[in-house]
C-alpha cells in the first residue's frame, strides 16, 4: 500500500489531529506544535517545554494539552487540571470531559501499570482506570458511550463504557492484537474499525472489534500515531520516526520524523 511523504524534518512527531480544516502535529523533541497544510508547509503555533504533550479541543474551541506538569488549555496554556503530573495522551468526549493517561514506567524501566484520569470542565481531576500497561492512544466512539485505550505493553485495545458522570465501567478487551504488537496512537473510522500505529513493527494497522486485521500500511520507520482527516476524512496521516536513532538528550539529534499520507477507504469517526 502506497504512502506519500507530506512533511519531512520532524524531531519526533506525535498526536496528529485534524481540526478546523488543518493537520496539527506535536513535535515532542522540538517542543513545537505545528499545523501542516496540503502542500507540506508547516507553521509553528505553540511552543511547549518538557515531555510528553498531546492536544485536543474543548467544546468552546480552546486547545487543551497534556504536559509534564499537568493539563493546560487555551493559547496562554493556562492550568486546567491534573496539575503537577506528567500526563501522556488526551481525548475530549462530546460532553467536554477530558480523559488523560499516564504510563506507570518509561521504556527500559521495570514495567509497572499506568492509569487513566478524568478532568471535568470545573477542573476536578480523578482517576477512572488503573492496571493499564503503558496506556497510549485513546479514542471515543461517535455516540460518546465508549472510550478505547491502546495498551502498548499488553498488545491490546481495551474498551470502557463511559458513565453519565464520566466514570469508566465494563472494562473489556476490544481487540487482542497478538504477540509482538505494540499499539501507540489510534483513531476510529466510520465502519467502527480502529487504525493503530506501531513503533517497533513499523506499520499502521486497521483492525475490527475482536482483532481481525483489515489493512496494514508498512513504512520504513517507527509509526508513533495516526489520524484520519482531510476534507473528506479519508486521508490517514501517519507520524513516523527512526526511533532507534533518537537522541533524547539533545533535541532528537538527526531529524528523521515524517508525516506520511495514505488514502483510506473509510472516513474518520469519533474523537479525537
Amino acid at each position: 500500500m502506497t504512502t506519500h511523504v507530506l512533511y519531512d524534518g520532524l524531531a519526533m512527531g506525535e498526536s496528529p489531529r485534524w481540526h478546523d480544516g488543518a493537520l496539527w502535529v506535536c513535535d515532542w523533541l522540538a517542543g513545537e506544535v505545528l499545523t501542516i497544510d496540503d502542500k507540506g508547509r508547516a507553521t509553528v503555533v505553540r511552543r511547549l517545554e518538557g515531555l510528553p504533550f498531546s492536544v485536543d479541543w474543548l467544546p468552546d474551541g480552546r486547545e487543551v494539552y497534556t504536559t509534564d506538569a499537568g493539563v493546560v488549555a487555551g493559547s496562554d496554556l493556562a492550568p486546567y487540571g491534573g496539575t503537577g503530573r506528567p500526563w501522556n495522551e488526551i481525548v475530549v468526549d462530546p460532553a467536554g470531559r477530558v480523559y488523560v493517561n499516564m504510563p506507570g514506567s518509561m521504556p527500559g524501566e521495570e514495567p509497572r501499570p499506568g492509569i487513566a484520569a478524568l478532568v471535568t470542565p470545573d477542573g476536578e481531576t480523578r482517576q477512572v482506570a488503573d492496571d493499564l500497561w503503558f496506556p497510549n492512544g485513546m479514542a471515543v466512539t461517535p455516540d460518546g458511550a465508549t472510550l478505547i485505550v491502546a495498551e502498548s505493553h499488553a498488545q491490546r485495545l481495551t474498551a470502557f463504557t463511559i458513565g453519565t458522570d464520566g466514570s469508566l465501567a465494563d472494562r473489556r478487551v476490544w481487540a487482542d492484537l497478538g504477540e509482538g504488537a505494540a499499539p501507540d496512537g489510534i483513531c476510529l473510522d466510520a465502519d467502527g474499525a480502529i487504525w493503530y500505529a506501531d513503533v517497533p513493527n513499523r506499520h499502521c494497522r486497521r483492525v475490527a472489534e475482536g482483532g481481525e486485521v483489515l489493512e496494514t500500511v508498512e513504512v520504513d520507520r517507527g509509526c508513533f500515531a495516526c489520524m484520519l482527516g482531510g476534507p473528506d476524512g479519508r486521508t490517514l496521516y501517519i507520524v513516523a520516526t527512526d526511533w532507534e536513532h533518537l537522541d533524547w538528550q539533545h533535541g532528537g539529534g538527526e531529524r528523521t520524523g515524517q508525516v506520511l499520507t495514505f488514502r483510506a477507504s473509510t472516513p474518520h469517526a469519533g474523537r479525537p
